[in-house]
């Protein structure tokens, strides 16, 4: 499994890449600190520009949008639970 590395204003963050998906052209990532079962996955949202040098991703909030792009993850996984 892929491992990449985030720069965030607390420093460096590693996730792994547990799945992407391409939705409505906007890249999605689901990604999570450990391979437990029990733990806690995030997904995040590509909002780079063409001219950035590198992926630009912040973590979904709009209820909606993190409801339907969930359900993407769940069906393509079929093993993970969202809560």
């Amino acid at each position: 499994m892929e491992k990449i590395s985030f720069n965030t204003d607390n420093g460096v963050c590693e996730f792994y890449v547990i799945d992407e998906t391409r939705i409505s052209n906007c890249n999605y990532l689901l990604v999570s600190e450990s391979l437990e079962d029990e733990a806690e996955a995030m997904i995040l949202k590509d909002i780079s520009k063409e001219t950035d040098a590198e992926a630009v991703y912040v973590p979904v909030e709009d209820e909606v949008e993190l409801g339907a792009v969930a359900s993407v993850f769940e069906e393509s996984l079929g093993d993970i639970d969202f809560e």
